[in-house]
């Protein structure tokens, strides 16, 4: 019973992982670009909570809010940092040194505005108390669920709506996309306002679990989540949420049974393991490209 419970905390921290994870995944199968900047979303989208609950609203009024807010710094960030490089076809390394920089930007930004201390947050959605093994379990469920229903709308987005066709487009060939009328501009623009949407989704969980802000948090969560997004297969929706579940659970598995101080060794050690033995990922596929 111990083990399952340790489990089921590991698939809750895992979910939070795969959302983070299924953003990387978005913008990188548009624009081939690790947005490091990415797990920063999180952090922004606690402090917006924070802020909205010291005015007095409601905690469902504040999970909106982050999600708004953090979907407009998503585009923000795009059309200010990354939408000239890509126009002028830029090196990767520029964008990775940008995005790294957008990165230090937020964190530096909340912690003038905030200050460094830790903000407590209050739970956002008390749940009924569902015991296994001793131990209170209702949150890591929700966080199970929603991740869960998060990948099958952004997979029904993706495969059903008219946006997805055009986000499949302009991922398999820009040129050919423009030619055929697709504005990819605004493709790229909406590809980075839903990855940090559900960023802000797993900074909902996060609050609610955790219970606590900081600058800094979203600097070891997002590398965790990028971990996951190649563990799982870099551009693969399913593999992205597979990814963060396989983390969480080897995080979960080792503070019960392992080291906690070795924690972060395992995961990094499980990414070196899965390059070496499946380079693509679990369930990436290996792409040719062109010369």
């Amino acid at each position: 019973m111990y083990f399952v419970t340790q489990l089921l905390n590991g698939l809750g921290i895992g979910a939070i992982y795969a959302l983070v994870a299924l953003g990387y995944n978005m913008v990188y199968g548009i624009v081939k670009l690790i947005n490091f900047a990415h797990g920063d979303i999180i952090m922004v989208g606690c402090f917006v909570i924070v802020s909205v609950l010291g005015w007095g609203m409601p905690a469902w009024f504040a999970a909106i809010c982050a999600v708004v807010f953090c979907a407009l710094v998503g585009m923000l960030i795009e059309r200010v940092a990354y939408q000239r490089l890509l126009d002028q076809g830029s090196p990767r390394i520029s964008l990775l040194i940008t995005a790294i920089g957008v990165s230090l930007l937020l964190q530096n930004l909340y912690q003038l505005i905030y200050g460094s201390s830790e903000r407590t947050i209050s739970r956002l959605f008390p749940l009924p108390d569902i015991i296994i093994g001793g131990v209170q379990v209702s949150n890591t469920l929700l966080n199970i669920v929603v991740s869960l229903a998060m990948m099958l709308v952004l997979r029904m987005l993706v495969d059903r709506t008219k946006i997805g066709k055009a986000m499949r487009a302009t991922s398999e060939d820009p040129g050919a996309a423009m030619l055929m009328g697709i504005n990819t501009k605004s493709v790229i623009l909406f590809t980075f306002a839903a990855g940090s949407a559900l960023a802000a989704v797993g900074s909902v969980l996060y609050a609610n679990t955790y219970m606590f802000a900081r600058p800094y948090m979203g600097s070891m969560l997002g590398l965790k989540a990028f971990i996951a997004a190649v563990f799982g297969g870099i551009g693969s929706i399913p593999g992205a949420m597979l990814g963060g579940y396989i983390l969480g659970v080897a995080e979960g598995l080792n503070n019960a049974y392992g080291n906690s101080i070795l924690t972060d060794a395992v995961v990094f050690g499980l990414l070196i393991v899965i390059l070496l033995l499946k380079p693509a990922g679990l369930l990436g596929r290996h792409e040719k490209e062109k010369v």
